[in-house]
């Protein structure tokens, strides 16, 4: 059996966000922050007000702190418990012809980045303290581990040579021979702690490439800034590479604003990677970008140009954006666009071979809501020619609250589609038949 009361705890988080979602607004604005209710309500991680309180507790009264968690640990339990385990409407999915989606398991909270191991376990990681694992047979998830816990936003899981590799913020930990010892993991081995520590856009999504290397990304520890410790931006914003023993950490891509997600192309084994643009420039701009990394050494722009032709208002005089690498495609603004994946399985139809899913985890402070899907970009490998698509949606209900948050995607050997769900805990499979 495992323990129903992570999961519990984090539907009954995200139930009471809604609840404050009001109060918290106001209290964000007495606190000279701007935010708005619609923001307040979504469930970024970053931008609830639950979490906002206890961020922002040093200049909060004792009293106003002592109040909300009174008010909020009995009234949440009392109202929400009950509903703990709803279905996931996951027939409001829609999907091009043929194709079949379904629950592999609603009980991953906080789900982000997944890797598989040789042996068929899936490794999960998440914005909570946790990383799971989720024994699969058939299609189906026979049996749920929690394999570590207690670590710093574990979003990034990479599999090698027997080892599973977590990313916390400023550490690299290893979980060795976890396959065999998914009842009783053991204690995580260091690999670094010598990573930044700032937990704005601090989590990584880490994988290790054709190379044999782990790459590990550091976003930008603000919104838009260049830090004075970092002039060269070589700490921050960046792409980075480290032996699987931690060493020789260099910078491969500068300018990089925030990537959550990364892959090799099957032919060429370049890079390629999404990148998150800036907020507070309006609805629609600047774009998320795909970007791709032909060599090492490139520049992609932040913080002077975002999106690939916007100039920044306080950073961008002296730095054009014709300076920096263009981006493959715009994906939008403010989609979030975080996990991708190439695709190379014999399940779906020819058109689809090296095609790359991305996952959109969805906007937080458009005033109307962009994302909650997942794209598929069709692409030459040289990056020209790019095209986009939605491949699947129906997250983002039609008055504009969400059920669901797509974080990353995995195929799987069979050809099957993962899609990773850190707002419904869930993780779902899809599949295709010829019509």
């Amino acid at each position: 059996m495992h323990d129903d009361r992570p999961a519990l705890r984090v539907r009954l988080a995200r139930a009471f966000q809604r609840l404050t979602a009001r109060p918290g607004a106001l209290l964000a604005r007495f606190f000279g922050r701007r935010h708005d209710a619609a923001r307040t309500a979504t469930l970024d991680p970053l931008f609830d007000p639950t979490l906002y309180l206890y961020r922002n507790r040093s200049r909060l009264p004792n009293t106003v702190m002592r109040l909300a968690i009174a008010l909020s640990i009995p009234l949440s339990m009392l109202l929400l418990a009950p509903f703990a385990r709803a279905a996931l409407p996951i027939e409001r999915i829609q999907l091009p012809p043929g194709f079949h989606i379904e629950v592999l398991s609603d009980d991953v909270p906080a789900a982000r980045e997944m890797t598989l191991s040789p042996q068929g376990i899936l490794y999960v990681g998440s914005m909570d303290s946790r990383v799971y694992a989720l024994e699969l047979r058939d299609g189906r998830a026979v049996k749920r581990h929690v394999v570590a816990s207690g670590l710093t936003m574990p979003v990034g899981v990479a599999w090698r040579d027997g080892a599973l590799y977590i990313s916390a913020v400023s550490s690299i930990v290893r979980l060795d021979g976890i396959d065999t010892h998914l009842d009783d993991p053991p204690k995580p081995a260091v690999v670094t702690a010598s990573l930044p520590d700032s937990r704005h856009h601090g989590w990584k999504f880490i994988a290790f490439g054709p190379d044999g290397k782990l790459y590990v990304p550091q976003g930008a520890p603000c919104n838009v800034c260049l830090p004075a410790n970092d002039p060269q931006r070589t700490h921050y914003a960046m792409i980075g590479r480290m032996d699987p023993d931690g060493t020789h950490y260099e910078t491969l891509a500068r300018g990089v604003r925030n990537t959550v997600g990364f892959a090799w192309h099957p032919r060429t084994h370049e890079l390629w990677f999404t990148d998150n643009g800036r907020d507070m420039l309006g609805d629609d701009i600047p774009s998320d970008k795909l970007n791709r990394l032909p060599r090492a050494g490139l520049d992609f722009g932040f913080p002077y140009c975002h999106g690939g032709d916007v100039s920044d208002p306080e950073f961008g005089k002296d730095h054009p954006c014709s300076g920096f690498t263009p981006p493959v495609a715009q994906l939008g603004a403010h989609v979030a666009a975080l996990g991708m994946r190439f695709y190379t399985g014999a399940m779906f139809p020819p058109e689809y071979r090296d095609s790359i899913f991305i996952a959109e985890h969805g906007s937080w402070n458009r005033s109307k809501k962009s994302g909650y899907r997942v794209v598929r970009v069709s692409v030459d490998a040289d990056g020209k020619n790019a095209k986009q698509q939605v491949f699947a949606q129906g997250w983002l209900n039609a008055d504009e609250t969400q059920w669901g948050r797509p974080a990353d995607v995995l195929p799987l050997p069979d050809g099957s589609l993962l899609i990773s769900d850190d707002y419904a805990g869930a993780i779902y499979r899809v599949t295709y038949s010829k019509p």
